[in-house]
């Protein structure tokens, strides 16, 4: 059963990273492009980067571009987001989702329901 497990989330102040981790069961994790999203209380889930299968091609959202960092250990079958320049606006629960072969972009603007698989989340709450 394939299973994305995510974790690193915690509390943080205003200007402080975070390293996120999504731990994937899927054996053949090296084909499957990984994307992270995020949804505040009370707002729909949003989408956050991607990053493609091999790692070579990256796809953000304006709002995180230049802060958040997406990689991925393809021998640890993991996903990364690394969070640097936190803001308030930044709290959320993170979620991680898989997606076989797939650009970046796709991810980013296909239906989220329609993706692969799907983790259950991590909360990042920011303070300022």
């Amino acid at each position: 059963q394939v299973q994305l497990v995510e974790s690193g989330g915690g509390l943080v102040q205003a200007g402080g990273s975070l390293r996120l981790s999504c731990a994937a069961s899927i054996p053949t994790f090296s084909k499957y492009s990984m994307g992270w999203f995020r949804q505040a209380p009370g707002k729909e889930r949003e989408f956050v980067a991607a990053i493609n299968w091999n790692g070579g091609d990256t796809y953000y959202a304006d709002s995180v571009k230049g802060r958040f960092t997406i990689s991925r250990d393809n021998e640890k079958n993991t996903a990364y987001l690394q969070m640097n320049s936190l803001k308030p606006e930044d709290t959320a629960v993170y979620i991680c989702a898989a997606e076989y072969l797939a650009p970046p972009l796709y991810i980013a603007t296909e239906k989220q329901d329609e993706l692969d698989y799907w983790g259950k989340g991590t909360l990042v709450t920011v303070s300022s």
